[in-house]
C-alpha cells in the first residue's frame, strides 16, 4: 500500500514543472496528500514504486539515474499511469514541492515543519522509497574497479566528530536487516546482494588502497550522491560550497515562498540536508519494520507532529542530527560518497564532471564532502535564524564584533521560567524577551547572542557578528548564551546542556568565531546576579573550559552607547540579562 501511494504521488508531481501551490507549504499539507491517496489506492494496485515515478520524469539528470538504477525500476510511459486524482488543491501542492531546486535566490520543493525546520520533500520521499524496498547493497563490478586502481592511492583520513549520541529506536545502518527485497537490475549491472550486512565490517577501511566495492542504496539516493556531485568542482579541490544555507519564509502561518539568506547557495541547503537526513532515518526505520508497516501519513505525523515514532520522544525531527549521527560514521559515509561517484562514472550517460576523474581525485572529493558534512552539519546544533521566530527589526545600527572572541557567558532566562519544549512556545518566548528588551529596557535588540530551547534547537539572537547586551562590561569580549528556564534548583535537559557545553562552542571554534582556548563563565562571575541559577552554575564548574578565577572588567570601560543598553547594577538579579 505505502509503495503504491508513493508511486501515485510522485507520478502526479514529476510529469509537470514545479507549480504554485494553492495550499500553504507546510509538512501537514504533504501528510494530507499522502492520507488522501492512502484512502483511494487499493492494496492490490500497489505494485509500482515511488522510484518508478521519479524516473519517469522527462529529464534524465544524475539523480534520476541513481533512482532508476539503485531502486531497481524501469521508466514508465505516461499512458501506463493509472489515475488516482488528488483534490485540485493537493495536486497544486504536490506539483510545487516534489522537485527540489535553487533558482535566483529562492528554494523550491521545500515545506515548513512544525519544529520550525524547513524540509526538502524530494530526498525525503526517495529515502522512504528506498526503505520500503528494504536495505539493499549494490556490489560494484570487480573488473570496473580494478581498472581504476592506481599505485599509491589511499583514502584520506576522515575523523568523525559528530556528537556521540545513540538513537534509541532507530538501529544503525550496519545492523542486520530481515525481509530484504532485491530488484532486477540486469545482467550487465553491478551485482546486488540481498540483506544488509554489517556495513562497518564489510566496507573497506578508510585507509584502504582500493576504491569501494559496494553502495548502499538508501545513503546513495538521499545523501551520498548529492554530497559527492556538489563537491565535485575540480580535481582534488580543497574548496567547498556553502553547506546548509538557511532562508526565510514570506510568512510562517501560511508559507508560500522561501528565500535563501545567501542567493549564491549550492543545492546542499539546510532544507535539503534536513530532508535527506529525514529520508535516511525514516527509510532505515521502514527497512527494519516488518509487515504490516505503518501508513506513511501516520509515520510522518508521528515524526513531525506527534510524540515521536513508536512513541519515542527522541525519534522526532527535532533530533534528526543526533539520530543521523548514530546511524553512520564519517568513514562509512565517505566510502559511500566515493562509491556513489564510482557508480555514476559507470552509468550512461556519464556525468560530465565525472569524465576523466581518477579514483584518487574521487576519494579526495568524498573526503572533503564528508568532513564538511559531519563537522558543519551533523556536529553542529541546528540554529533557527531570526526570521524563523519572528524577530522585530534591530533598532539602531549594530556594532560588529572583533572575532574571534575569547569568552562564552552562560545565562538562564529566569523569565520565562518554564523550559520551552516545542517551536511554537520557544518562538513566542523569543518574541516576548525581545519586546521586553526593546520596549521596556530600551535596548536595540534582544540582548543575548543565542538562546537555547529544550526543543532541540538554538535560536539566533544577535548572532555571531554583532555586539550583544548580556554581560555588563563584557559584551564585546564574549558571546552571551542563555537557556530558556529558571535553573536555580533544577537543571536543563541533557540536550540543551550538550549544546552549550559541546556542540555550539566547538562549531564556533571551527568557524573562527571563538578562540580554541576560550573561557566559559557563568553570568554571576562578572555581574552581581544569581544568573545562571545555583543548580546550573554548580554544573558549569565541572565543564572543561570553565574558568574559576576571572577579574571582572570595570563597567566604566564600556562605551556610553553600550552602557545605555545594559541594566544598572542596582536592578534585581532577575533583570540582569
Amino acid at each position: 500500500m505505502a509503495q503504491g501511494v508513493l508511486w501515485i504521488l510522485l507520478g502526479l508531481l514529476l510529469w509537470s514543472d514545479p507549480g504554485t501551490a494553492s495550499l500553504p507549504l507546510l509538512m501537514d499539507s504533504v501528510i494530507q496528500a499522502l492520507a488522501e491517496l492512502e484512502q483511494k489506492v487499493p492494496a492490490a494496485n500497489a505494485s509500482h514504486t515511488a522510484s518508478a515515478w521519479l524516473l519517469s520524469a522527462s529529464n534524465s539528470g544524475p539523480h534520476n539515474r541513481l533512482y532508476h538504477f539503485l531502486l531497481g525500476v524501469q521508466s514508465l510511459d505516461a499512458a501506463e499511469l493509472d489515475p488516482y486524482p488528488l483534490s485540485p488543491e493537493l495536486q497544486g501542492l504536490t506539483k510545487a514541492v516534489v522537485q527540489h531546486d535553487v533558482r535566483e535566490g529562492r528554494e523550491y520543493g521545500v515545506v515548513l515543519a512544525p519544529d520550525g525546520s524547513t524540509v526538502a520533500v524530494e530526498p525525503l520521499l526517495a529515502g522512504l522509497e528506498a526503505g520500503l524496498q528494504g536495505c539493499k547493497v549494490i556490489n560494484l563490478p570487480l573488473d570496473s574497479t580494478a581498472a581504476s586502481r592506481e599505485a599509491g592511492v589511499t583514502f584520506p583520513d576522515v575523523v568523525a566528530i559528530a556528537p556521540d549520541v545513540k538513537a534509541t529506536s532507530s538501529p544503525g545502518l550496519g545492523d542486520a536487516s530481515p525481509d530484504v527485497t532485491t530488484a532486477d537490475i540486469g545482467a550487465n549491472s553491478p551485482d546486488a546482494t540481498t540483506g544488509c550486512p554489517d556495513v562497518q565490517a564489510s566496507l573497506p577501511d578508510a585507509k584502504a588502497k582500493s576504491p569501494p566495492t559496494m553502495v548502499d542504496s538508501l545513503l546513495a539516493v538521499t545523501l551520498a550522491g548529492n554530497l559527492g556531485l556538489t563537491f565535485l568542482q575540480g580535481p582534488q579541490t580543497q574548496s567547498h560550497p556553502d553547506l546548509g544555507t538557511e532562508g526565510c519564509w514570506d510568512q510562517l502561518s501560511a508559507p508560500r515562498t522561501f528565500t535563501l539568506l545567501d542567493p549564491k547557495s549550492s543545492l546542499l541547503t539546510m532544507a535539503f540536508l534536513n530532508g535527506a537526513l529525514d529520508g535516511v532515518i525514516l527509510g532505515d526505520y521502514l527497512s527494519r519494520t516488518p509487515e504490516p508497516r505503518p501508513s506513511l501519513s501516520h509515520l510522518l505525523s508521528q515524526y513531525y507532529y506527534g510524540a515521536g515514532v513508536a512513541r519515542d520522544p527522541g525519534f522526532r525531527s527535532n533530533f534528526r542530527r543526533q539520530n543521523g549521527a548514530a546511524l553512520t560514521s564519517a568513514p562509512i559515509l565517505a566510502q559511500q560518497v566515493w562509491g556513489t561517484l564510482v557508480l555514476l562514472q559507470r552509468l550512461e550517460p556519464v556525468h560530465s564532471q565525472l569524465q576523466c576523474i581518477s579514483q584518487e581525485q574521487l576519494a579526495q572529493v568524498a573526503a572533503n564532502a564528508t568532513k564538511e558534512f559531519t563537522e558543519a552539519f551533523l556536529g553542529c546544533p541546528a540554529i533557527h535564524p531570526r526570521c524563523r521566530w519572528g524577530a522585530a527589526p534591530y533598532q539602531g545600527r549594530p556594532t560588529p564584533l572583533q572575532l574571534p572572541l575569547g569568552f562564552l557567558y552562560v545565562h538562564h532566562t529566569y523569565v520565562p521560567a518554564p523550559p520551552c519544549t516545542d517551536f511554537a512556545r520557544c518562538a513566542a518566548n523569543m518574541r516576548s524577551m525581545q519586546r521586553y528588551h526593546q520596549d521596556t529596557r530600551g535596548w536595540e535588540d534582544i540582548g543575548y547572542s543565542f538562546v537555547v530551547g529544550s526543543d532541540g534547537y538554538v535560536y539566533e539572537g544577535r548572532g555571531w557578528h554583532w555586539v550583544g547586551a548580556h554581560t555588563l562590561g563584557h559584551n564585546s569580549r564574549g558571546f552571551g548564551v542563555a537557556i530558556v528556564g529558571n535553573y536555580t534548583a533544577a537543571l536543563p535537559t541533557e540536550a540543551a546542556l550538550r549544546t552549550v557545553r559541546d556542540t555550539l562552542p566547538s562549531c564556533a571554534v571551527r568557524a573562527g568565531f571563538l578562540r580554541p582556548d576560550y573561557a566559559l563563565l557563568g553570568h554571576r562571575q562578572l555581574v552581581r546576579t544569581d544568573c545562571p541559577g545555583d543548580a546550573l552554575f554548580h554544573l558549569l564548574r565541572t565543564w572543561p573550559h570553565f574558568t574559576a578565577t576571572v577579574k571582572p572588567r570595570p563597567a566604566r570601560s564600556v562605551s556610553r552607547r553600550f552602557r545605555r543598553e545594559l541594566p544598572p547594577r542596582t536592578l534585581p538579579a532577575t533583570d540582569l540579562q
